[in-house]
């Protein structure tokens, strides 16, 4: 899903909303939770999971192509580690999906 789905699906389950107002709203979600990453918080969404800035110390690491040695600096880079719920809900409604797969995907099987 992308973000442009993510403003449809939105606008389209609350009517009362604008193209425009539901833009806004996913944006303004999107960018507190990439400000709050930046300094440094953690956000935890119950029931969907959690978001944190995980450290990656430096290290040396290898050219592709030559074979060189390369140094790569420390980094901090974002996680999600998802909620019970939603592991439990993935794992639930993908199981049902293999036992009974849609018509269109299983006549592609054949």
């Amino acid at each position: 899903m992308t973000r442009s789905d993510l403003v449809e699906e939105l606008a389209s389950r609350f009517g009362q909303l604008t193209h425009r107002d539901a833009e806004y709203a996913v944006k303004t979600i999107l960018d507190a939770v990439g400000d709050a990453l930046v300094r440094g918080h953690r956000i935890e969404i119950r029931g969907f999971g959690s978001f944190s800035v995980n450290h990656r110390p430096p290290r040396m690491g290898r050219n592709p192509r030559s074979g060189e040695a390369v140094a790569i600096p420390e980094k901090r880079v974002p996680h999600f580690k998802p909620g019970k719920a939603l592991r439990e809900a993935v794992d639930k409604r993908t199981a049902e999906m293999e036992e009974h797969p849609p018509l269109a995907a299983a006549s592609h099987q054949k």
